[in-house]
């Protein structure tokens, strides 16, 4: 995940270097205890940051959006105390903070980098095919809206890259719970989740395994057309594939048998030239 951080803080590095453009401009505020309160906490939370020290930054951007709320500097303020949360992996306080973010500067200039954000830290919760689906289904929803509404940006291009990815944890989500119904003998169940990684994730690398079980599935289940159906599917697209070979063996037996056939004559002719040294 790495990559994805070096992204993310690429555009904060933007956002963080019209701060000193902007320095100039802090300077002329009207000089009120409140305005200069801002000032200061700004100033620490951006050093805080600098320093590595994302939580107590965190807390001083919230606190500078407080103390001057009708500024430029408020959803800078807001989305610098995002990041900084990001950062230190609270996804929660993030995630809240940015949708806070998006209802109360629904017209600001970063309004892209808040929803790239909000899809980022759905994706770092993504876990393996065995745990909770939800943060997969929001990322891959946010990378789509990304993708839908800002095409040109260079947070679209990681977006097409990211639910790329997805894609291919939710087929192997579906494919685990196929594998886990054929051991239970849960055959329709175990057909429809197979039909949905064909249906609705055929560009990932399961799509072949998937049409494999199908072949085994419906051959088992006495439905041969079916199988048949599935297994010419299977050649005419993955003809070199290991899993067309094994749904070749499927209805083709005497291919096995005539493997192991001919492994034991090899073996029997070594036992017998093995015996002539004897004789």
């Amino acid at each position: 995940m790495n990559q994805n951080r070096i992204l993310l803080a690429i555009f904060i590095i933007i956002i963080l270097s019209s701060c000193a453009k902007d320095e100039k401009k802090i300077s002329n505020i009207q000089e009120s205890s409140q305005d200069l309160e801002m000032v200061v906490a700004y100033k620490e939370a951006y050093k805080a940051l600098i320093d590595n020290d994302p939580y107590f930054a965190a807390k001083k951007f919230l606190e500078a959006e407080l103390l001057f709320p009708q500024s430029d500097w408020a959803p800078r303020s807001a989305l610098m105390a995002s990041y900084s949360y990001y950062l230190q992996n609270y996804y929660t306080e993030a995630l809240f903070n940015l949708e806070r973010y998006i209802k109360t500067y629904p017209n600001d200039k970063n309004l892209s980098y808040a929803h790239y954000l909000i899809a980022m830290c759905y994706y770092e919760t993504i876990e393996d095919e065995k745990r909770d689906s939800a943060p997969l289904l929001k990322a891959k929803d946010k990378f789509s809206f990304i993708l839908k509404n800002y095409p040109n940006t260079d947070f679209a291009l990681d977006a097409k890259f990211k639910i790329d990815l997805i894609e291919d944890i939710i087929a192997s989500k579906e494919m685990y719970l196929g594998r886990h119904y054929i051991k239970k003998g849960k055959w329709i169940a175990a057909i429809n989740r197979f039909k949905k990684v064909i249906e609705e994730h055929d560009q990932t690398i399961f799509v072949e395994e998937a049409i494999h079980r199908l072949v085994e599935i419906n051959y088992k289940l006495g439905l041969l057309e079916e199988s048949q159906k599935y297994a010419k599917l299977l050649g005419y697209n993955y003809l070199s594939s290991e899993w067309y070979e094994k749904s070749y063996k499927v209805f083709n037996k005497d291919y096995e048998k005539q493997k192991i056939q001919t492994v034991k004559k090899e073996k029997k002719g070594v036992i017998q030239k093995f015996k002539s040294l004897f004789d």
